[in-house]
């Protein structure tokens, strides 16, 4: 049954990715390729700026979690001083 569900998403993420990619904007395209090379480079400088700092800030953030992914376990097995609660909580 799962492997039905799987070859399912697969086939529609597949059928899907074409027309994904096709949805370009006619006016943007026209306009940055008629520019100059200034104009080239800074919308190219543009892309990275909005790139970069949502890569930073998710990086950051899962950094963090993996971090701090059993934090308050260990503290519940420190307070109760007792590892056999650990099987008990399904960890």
């Amino acid at each position: 049954m799962r492997s039905a569900i799987y070859k399912t998403l697969l086939l529609l993420t597949l059928a899907t990715a074409v027309p994904l990619h096709a949805q370009n904007c006619a006016l943007c395209y026209t306009q940055a390729a008629g520019s100059g090379s200034k104009l080239k480079a800074a919308l190219k400088s543009g892309i990275l700026i909005l790139i970069f700092p949502p890569m930073g800030i998710c990086t950051g953030l899962m950094v963090t979690a993996y971090k701090r992914r059993n934090r308050f376990h260990q503290d519940a097995v420190e307070r109760d001083g007792d590892e056999s609660k650990k099987s008990d909580l399904g960890w």
